[in-house]
Parts: structure tokens; sequence; C-alpha cells
């Protein structure tokens, strides 16, 4: 037996965000990031809607990027002492992955980070709030996925919290709050959903019902990735909807190694001054992973499927993956977005010599891959790899060469 899990209610399209005025309940806290959602007015939107709906709004500001446990403690304390029956999440990734966390520890005060990690391991929520997610990026697609991303820097470490609980009751999908994303956003969010899309497809855990969605959400992505990026906005806006598509695909499907590279290298080097960009690192480290995988002939038959349906030619399975190897490789380019962990810059543009030096990579590649393989999407992966093997496909994201293992 399978399950298959979406929020309650998917509101989407240009004006989806006055679904708020509809919502029962008294209090409501609304948890944002850095502040584009109330520069462009759309915070100002959702709080006159919610107190429409008769509710009392409080807001908690300025959940960074990357989300620490820290931030999640504290809004966590805030939801205590303010008791919202309703949880609104606004923004990117960032703000809604940290706000889901919150909402566990306001339900469960007890419950310790660790005790939020076990890989769905959570208890009943709901008890005390529901949850509504608002994305403003089209790449995370957490505002329908089971799945949260939290950092303790102390460690260097991305932690991703999965259980089914944490998938929001109702999602909000109105692509004008994407219009606003800058440039390299777009790209690096663009290519987030791809590998979502990719990596459930090809997930040990697929079925019918993600296969459509991934694969629909691969040719559209093929479409408008690149069109979005251009400034075109009827691409921008099918590309919010292509993002949750793969959303609701690889929060049933999982996910693969290669979203474990990135958890796990994303804030490895952080104290050299920067941080490897979550959809930037899947966008270097996917073509790799397919090489990786392909050694198992039913992922490879998988990757050969979505190789035909996107167009790309080829006569043999081999052939077919190579051909798609070299099709995300050219939209990287095509998207400004490095190959290699050698060539990444601090800014996450292209550079000759990237911000993590050589010796210091390789120094921490075994921790590295031991905790890349621990991650919690790994299990889902096609093939599973050694100590020695996610060493060796760590170097190869490091220095672009070839996967031949």
């Amino acid at each position: 037996m399978a399950r298959f899990t979406l929020p309650r209610d998917l509101y989407h399209g240009k004006g989806a965000l006055e679904a708020l005025k509809t919502f029962e309940g008294k209090k409501a806290m609304v948890c944002v990031g850095g502040g584009s959602m109330k520069r462009f007015g759309f915070l100002d939107k959702a709080v006159e809607y919610l107190k429409e709906a008769g509710m009392e709004v409080e807001l908690y500001e300025g959940i960074e990027s990357d989300p620490s446990v820290e931030t999640v403690m504290k809004g966590a304390a805030a939801m205590e002492k303010f008791q919202p029956d309703w949880i609104i999440a606004m923004g990117g990734g960032s703000p809604i992955d940290a706000a889901k966390a919150m909402w566990i520890k306001y339900e469960y005060p007890d419950v310790t980070f660790e005790d939020m990690c076990k890989v769905f391991g959570l208890p009943k929520l709901r008890q005390k709030a529901h949850f509504c997610a608002i994305s403003s990026t089209s790449g995370t697609a957490t505002e329908v996925t089971a799945f949260s991303i939290i950092t303790d820097y102390s460690k260097g470490i991305k932690y991703p919290i999965a259980d089914f609980e944490i998938t929001p009751d109702v999602a909000i999908v109105d692509p004008e709050l994407a219009e606003t994303m800058p440039k390299k956003l777009v790209a690096h969010t663009g290519m987030d959903a791809l590998t979502h899309a990719i990596e459930a497809y090809v997930s040990t855990a697929n079925c019918d019902y993600t296969d459509a969605l991934a694969m629909y959400a691969i040719k559209m992505i093929q479409s408008d990735l690149i069109g979005s990026y251009n400034g075109d906005m009827e691409k921008r806006d099918n590309m919010h909807n292509a993002q949750c598509l793969a959303g609701m695909a690889f929060s049933n499907a999982l996910l693969g190694i290669v979203h474990s590279m990135a958890h796990k290298t994303g804030a490895a080097f952080a104290d050299y001054g920067a941080h490897i960009i979550h959809g930037a690192a899947n966008a270097m480290y996917l073509p790799k992973v397919i090489a990786f995988n392909a050694k198992d002939e039913t992922a490879a038959k998988r990757y050969a499927k979505i190789a035909d349906d996107m167009k790309l030619g080829g006569d043999s399975v081999e052939e077919k993956v190579k051909l798609l190897i070299e099709a995300v490789r050219k939209m990287n380019d095509e998207l400004n977005i490095p190959h290699c962990i050698k060539n990444y810059g601090a800014d996450s543009y292209p550079t000759e010599n990237g911000f993590v030096p050589e010796d210091v990579f390789l120094e921490r590649l075994p921790e590295i891959a031991k905790n890349a393989i621990a991650d919690a999407c790994t299990g889902s992966n096609p093939r599973q790899p050694s100590q020695e093997e996610m060493e060796k496909l760590l170097k190869c994201c490091y220095y672009d060469t070839e996967v031949d293992f």
C-alpha cells in the first residue's frame, strides 16, 4: 500500500491570494522573510484579507534564507505567546519551511529539533492551528510538500524534516507573487523544480499518480524556464504552476541523492563566506547523478523515457541518457549556473576560481559524503552509493569530471 497526500485546498491563478478572505478562525500569525512581500504590497494585502475574515493578525518577520534552528525556536515561542489558530507562511521556501518547523514546536512545546528530524515520525498536528502556505518563488514547492529544510549552523548541515503531517492544509499558488522574482532566483528555483520532477520520476517510490505530475512538470519546465528567466511573464506564470506540480510529485514519490548532496554541501563551507545556493547545487549535481544512477537498468530506462518525452532524440537508452545530461547542462549554461563547485563563485555565478578551496573540499569530503548518505533523501534513490562512491561522485561535482563508476 502507498499513500498520496496533498493540501486539502489549492487556490491557483492570478488573484488567488484573495482566498484568505474565506478563512475561518480567530487569530492568524503571518510568517514572512526579508521584505519583498512587504515591498511589493502582498503582505499588506494578505493582512487586509485576513482581517476582512474577522481575524486578529500578528506578523513574524525577518525569517532568513536557509533558516536556522534558533529562528524556528524563536518563532515557536512567538506563536506560543499569541496562540494563533491559523499559521500563514508567505514568501519563498525559507519562510514556509521555517514556519512548518515552528508549527511542530508550537503544537508540541517539548519536542526537540532532533525529534522533528525523525523521518515520518511526527505526532498529529492541527491540535492548535491549521497551516496555509503562499509561495512567491517557483521552485521549492514547499506549499504542497511534506518537507521542510532547516539548517543547524553549529554543524554546517541542512536537515530535512519529512512527514505528511507538515503538508499544508491550504496552498495558495498566485503567479503575481512570482513575477517579482529577480533573475538569479528564477534560474535557481527553476532548476530546483526540474530536479524535483526528475528525481521523483526515477525514485524507487514512484507510482502512476506521481509519474503523471513529474513528467508534465518536466515538459513545462523545458518549455518555459528559459523564457521566464529572460523576462517572459506568461512563461513565468506557467513556471509557478510547473514547480507546484513537481512538488506534488516529489512530496509523494520522494527524492534522491542530488538533494542529499545539496543538503550536505549547502552550508558546509559557510566559513569561507558563502553558501552553495540550493537550486544551483541541484543544477550542478543533477547531470552527475543521472550518469551515476543510469548504471542501474531500471533508472536508465526511466531517464530514457524522460528524454523521449522531451523529444531529445537518440536511438539507444545509453544515447538518450547522454542527451538528457547534455540538455540539463545546456540549461545551466543558459541560466548562468556553473557546472561544478570548483567554478562556483561566492555570488553563485561561474568563475575560474570558486569560493571553496580545493584543499578544504578534500579535507571535508569524507564527512560530507557520510552525511549525504545518511540524508533522508538517499533511501529512495534508485542506486544506493557506498561511502567510496559518494566521495567519488562529490569529487566529480567539484571538478566537473566524468562519472565512470
